[in-house]
Parts: structure tokens; C-alpha cells; sequence
């Protein structure tokens, strides 16, 4: 994976050294400081934070609240710099390894993350107080050697999206059992929609695989037991997901081409109505309503057992995982930036402004939509099973096993095929 590879080329010819804040603050004598009326962090060295990651959707909101913070803490400015997610696996790499940019940065959960702790490059952030204002049993994602390394901010479920106004036309409620929800899909095929808007050309298979999986896995670490050599991809409960994907495809429950098809086709179906399901997570609610105001939506989740074999309801994932730079020059300011997002206000307003919700407590949400998906916290939920696969040519390997059935393989040659490249990085 680019993001594995980078860092290791990266890590092997960066420096080892983290420089210090400066100084500056011991040298002043208690006289000065209490002549000095001014706030206390006018008398600071004027710094500049790099604040790197890839959501440039969110900008106008983290903008807003960079002001707050800077007025606050008035010798600190914070310059944000995004990059599309597919850059930031690479060109961000360099920044963030040497130092240059990136004094907090963010990272995905799972493969990501662990190959940023491999190399060194987050700070242990285990000792800061503000780890109180997060849900505990959310920030797990970003611990590694029991050293909390990063804070995940964001909470998604990566559940589909239906269109409930058209689900109560037709009289269909979200089913218990897979038999059910075939005949769901029928039922919405027979009336001249889309089943299931499904993204195969990109995110569909990462995002769909996870509801997809999680009450036909054998345990919950199965995918780490692939990993380690202790279970295969060849195994029936990976083939009976591949043949119940592939199923749907037969079937006609996905649009045409379906393989063929990126995130914003996808997407563009589900808000314009033609399709009833949208195989992708709660972070697309807000962007779905805010291109068609009439949508009213809700999630679900397939249950590929029968009802009463069911062990989750759903996926969830903390994920935007933030941390402070191990070679930042700055590292003490980073985590008061980080602590600012971590307050109560703070996160809120970020939730509500870019219709996220946040692992920080307490938050109170204005929208529909937050307040809909922060009703899942009642719920079953299993962690996302495609983030457990830590290493990145695994998790590809995965993926493209589903892509390898939507394009007319046989659930077990394209498990095979998988098992194959595991086999390989279990080898080295």
C-alpha cells in the first residue's frame, strides 16, 4: 500500500531529533510577569501550527473555529492544509515524516494508523487531560501498546442509507433476516427502482462488506486470525459473504454496471430517487440532504442470517483519528489545539456544522440527521471488521475479492485469489 510503502522510505532517512517549543517563557522573571497586564498568552513566542488532513468539506467549519481558538490563545496560528484522500496517502507522507507540516494531522483507523505507530510519528497523548471529554469506549481506534497515539473524533456508521418516504409507499420496514431482505429487494425492483445504489468502483466494497460480514464471521477477530495464519479467506464464512454479494448483483439489486460505478454516481442516484438504498454510511447523510432537501432518511443494515442468529444490528467506526506530530517543533501547542476541539461547544459546533457526529461527550446535536444517527448508539453495533485488517495489501486483497465476483468471478476463485496475497505477506 502507498501509505505503508512511503513511510518506510520516509522513516529510514528522516531525522530522529524533536525540537522543543522555545524557552522563552522560562527567562522572564516573576517581576516582568507581574507588570505585564496583558493575557498570559500574549506573552508567549509567536508560533505557527500546520494542521493537516483531508476532509476539505469541512474547512468553513474548522476555519470558523480556528478564529475561536486563535482568540484564545492569540500567539498561535493555526494554517489548516487539505488534500484529497488519495494524495494524502502520499504527498502528505513526506510532510508529516520530516516534520514539515502536518503538527496535527489526522489518519483513518486500521491500516493507516498502524503503520503511522510503526514509524514513530505520533506523540503519546496518553497523559492529557482532555482524553476525559471523549467516550472511552469510542477512542479505542487510536491506542496502540496501551499508549493512547491518536483521538478519533468522528463516529460513523457505516450502515446503508434507505429513503424512508419511499419505503412507507410501499409498505416495507427494514428486515430482520436475509430472506427478508431479498424479498425487500424485490419488492423495490418491482416497482421501477433501484434497489441499491452500490459504489463498486470505489468505496462500495470497502463500506458494504462491513454489514455485509459481521454476523457471518465466526468471531469478531476473525480477520485478524486471517492475518496472522490462523483462518483463510477460504473459509465458508467469507465465501457465503462474496456468494450473498454476488447474489444481489444476479439478482439485479444493484444498478447496471455496478462495478463500474464511483461514490458521486452512486450517491447522485439515491438523491435524485431512483434508487431506495444507498450502500454507503452515515457521514453521506448530511451531504445527501443538503442536495435534495425533500430526503428523509434513515439506516439499515442487511441481516445475512436468520433473525434469530443475529449478533449486531449494525457498524460502527471512530474514525478521523487526530494526532500530534512526534516531530513537530511545536508539540505542546499542538495538544492545546487539540484540546479546543476536544470541548464540549467545540465539537458540537463542528458536528452540527458539517453533520458528523463526534466521539467528544455530551455534544448536542440540531439536525435530523445527527440526531437520528445518534439513536444507533442504542444499538448492537460491531467496530468496522475492514479496519481490524492492519495490513494494507490485505485489506485490499479483501476488497478486491468483492470486485473480483462483481465481475463474474466465483466466490471461492476470487477467495482464493485473496487468500493468495496474504499467503504472500505472511511469507515476509
Amino acid at each position: 500500500m502507498l501509505w505503508t510503502a512511503a513511510l518506510a522510505v520516509l522513516i529510514l532517512g528522516s531525522a530522529c531529533s524533536n525540537n522543543p517549543s522555545s524557552a522563552s517563557d522560562n527567562q522572564q522573571n516573576d517581576s516582568v510577569q507581574a507588570a505585564n497586564s496583558a493575557p498570559e498568552e500574549s506573552a508567549q513566542p509567536e508560533v505557527t501550527l500546520s494542521f493537516l488532513h483531508w476532509r476539505g468539506e469541512d474547512a468553513e467549519s474548522f476555519n470558523g473555529i480556528i478564529s475561536k481558538f486563535q482568540e484564545v490563545y492569540p500567539n498561535i496560528t493555526v494554517e489548516m492544509q487539505t488534500l484529497p484522500s488519495d494524495q494524502y496517502q502520499t504527498s502528505a507522507l513526506v510532510k508529516i515524516a520530516d516534520g514539515s507540516a502536518g503538527d496535527l494531522f489526522a489518519s483513518f483507523p486500521g491500516a493507516q494508523f498502524e503503520a503511522v505507530a510503526k514509524a514513530g510519528l505520533y506523540a503519546d497523548l496518553s497523559a492529557e487531560p482532555f482524553l476525559a471529554s471523549f467516550n472511552e469506549a469510542l477512542i479505542g481506534a487510536g491506542v496502540k501498546d496501551n499508549k493512547q497515539l491518536a483521538v478519533p473524533y468522528q463516529l460513523v456508521y457505516n450502515d446503508p442509507i434507505y429513503n424512508v418516504k419511499l419505503f412507507q409507499q410501499l409498505g416495507l420496514t427494514p428486515p430482520a433476516d436475509w430472506d427478508g431482505f431479498l424479498e425487500m429487494c424485490a419488492e423495490l425492483k418491482e416497482n421501477g427502482l433501484i434497489p441499491i445504489a452500490f459504489a463498486g468502483a470505489d468505496i462500495g466494497p470497502g463500506q458494504f462488506m462491513n454489514t455485509m460480514v459481521m454476523n457471518n464471521l465466526p468471531s469478531d477477530d476473525a480477520f485478524t486470525k486471517v492475518e496472522a495464519g490462523e483462518a483463510k479467506l477460504t473459509d465458508d464464512w467469507w465465501i457465503k459473504t462474496l456468494s450473498q454479494i454476488r447474489e444481489l448483483n444476479d439478482k439485479g439489486y444493484f444498478q447496471p454496471n455496478a462495478l463500474g460505478t464511483k461514490d458521486a454516481a452512486a450517491g447522485a442516484l439515491f438523491i435524485q430517487e431512483k434508487a431506495a438504498i444507498l450502500a454507503s454510511g452515515s457521514y453521506q447523510l448530511a451531504q445527501n440532504k443538503a442536495q435534495n432537501p425533500n430526503l428523509e432518511q434513515a439506516l439499515l443494515a442487511p441481516i445475512t442470517v436468520a433473525a434469530d442468529q443475529a449478533k449486531y444490528e449494525g457498524i460502527h467506526t471512530s474514525t478521523f483519528l487526530l494526532g500530534v506530530n512526534s516531530k513537530s517543533k511545536h508539540p505542546e501547542e499542538a495538544k492545546k489545539f487539540l484540546e479546543f476541539l476536544s470541548r464540549r461547544e467545540i465539537a458540537g459546533q463542528y458536528a452540527n456544522e458539517t453533520g458528523q457526529n463526534v466521539t467528544v461527550k455530551d455534544v448536542e446535536y440540531n439536525t435530523q440527521e445527527l440526531k437520528l444517527v445518534s439513536e444507533w448508539a442504542k444499538k448492537k453495533t460491531l467496530f468496522q471488521p475492514r479496519f481490524t485488517i492492519t495490513n494494507g495489501e490485505n485489506q485490499k486483497a479483501v476488497t478486491n475479492s468483492i470486485q473480483a465476483v462483481l465481475g463474474g468471478s466465483s466466490p471461492e476463485a476470487a477467495a482464493k485469489e485473496a487468500q493468495a496475497i496474504i499467503d504472500q505477506q505472511l511469507s515476509r
